[in-house]
């Protein structure tokens, strides 16, 4: 993922494209903290914290955008959108609905679910298999649903 991040900003001084070339260094950065904090707690950054972080900073972005568009600053809105959409070329595939329901229905099935006591472990099992690919936030009403069924 890193070396991926390193490739799109050298593309994109070459290319000339400011709006990429920031978004990029914003993610380094990000990661750099994200970096320091697990060094402090004698932790390393997988791809997986690296997921999940663009998942957040799109979801920040996705949330910002609501707010621009509701007070009509479409300059702004329009920075969010393109910044949503840089993020996102560096995520997995996301599942569709009926993906997701069906790996929520797998998860409930391997961890043997059966109430509301057990929806831990299936987010648990969901984010070991599906980071980057699933809203968790989604997922998390799904699973609710189907344990209350």
């Amino acid at each position: 993922m890193r070396e991926r991040f390193t490739a799109m900003m050298k593309e994109s001084m070459k290319a000339g494209d400011k709006r990429r070339l920031a978004t990029v260094r914003m993610i380094q950065a990000a990661l750099k903290d994200r970096d320091i904090e697990a060094r402090g707690a004698g932790k390393t950054v997988s791809d997986d914290d690296i997921l999940a972080l663009l998942q957040k900073m799109v979801k920040s972005r996705q949330e910002s955008l609501g707010i621009y568009e509701k007070a009509g600053r479409e300059d702004l809105a329009s920075q969010e959108r393109e910044e949503i959409a840089i993020i996102t070329e560096f995520l997995p595939q996301q599942l569709s609905d009926a993906e997701a329901t069906a790996a929520i229905e797998a998860a409930i099935a391997e961890t043997g679910a059966t109430s509301m006591k057990d929806m831990g472990k299936v987010v648990a099992s969901l984010k070991a298999k599906y980071t980057g690919q699933m809203d968790f936030a989604k997922a998390s009403t799904l699973v609710k649903a189907a344990l209350n069924a």
